[in-house]
């Protein structure tokens, strides 16, 4: 006996007849030889502009980096940071200041990355890694819990660890 929810075919199957693919047109390309107007004018670009750079920079006495510091300026900007730190996290959690002292802090130790962050001799140093490791706790902990949450204990012992080890290694030069 059959289920009469089966389907049983009544008629033949027509074939199914063959995709026909639609034909679609190409916009003409360039001939080969001859570039994009705007090709042309990126290279002519980026040639006059590595031509100005070269002309600075061996005019000023030198082929340097735009961006390096001296080292007594390097000295300097992280010393400056490391006691804006020190102040910054041995603040009293009610002190009425705290807020704009973090703010302060943020825009020294964005600035400080963003400036050395890219030198290549800096990068080996103890004391840009200590440094950065520290900076990066600290953003890091005032973007999650805010400029008024305190930093934990563990933390705390830990940034200002980092900061005594980047102090040491600046004054042996490292």
């Amino acid at each position: 006996m059959a289920s009469p929810t089966l389907i049983a075919p009544t008629s033949k199957l027509k074939p199914l007849l063959p995709i026909k693919a639609r034909a679609t047109q190409t916009p003409p390309s360039p001939p080969p030889h001859q570039q994009p107007l705007r090709r042309q004018f990126l290279c002519l670009a980026a040639a006059a502009a590595a031509a100005a750079t070269t002309t600075a920079s061996l005019a000023l006495g030198g082929v340097q980096s735009a961006f390096a510091a001296s080292d007594e300026e390097y000295v300097k900007e992280t010393a400056e940071v490391i006691n804006k730190v020190r102040s910054t996290i041995n603040m009293d959690k009610n002190d009425p200041n705290i807020a704009s002292a973090v703010a302060e802090l943020r825009e020294a130790s964005n600035s400080w990355v963003a400036k050395y962050r890219r030198e290549k001799a800096l990068l080996g140093r103890a004391s840009f890694r200590d440094m950065y490791s520290a900076l990066n706790a600290i953003s890091g902990h005032y973007i999650s819990f805010g400029p008024t949450a305190p930093i934990p204990a563990k933390r705390k012992a830990r940034i200002l660890e980092e900061m005594d080890t980047a102090e040491k290694a600046l004054s042996r030069g490292r």
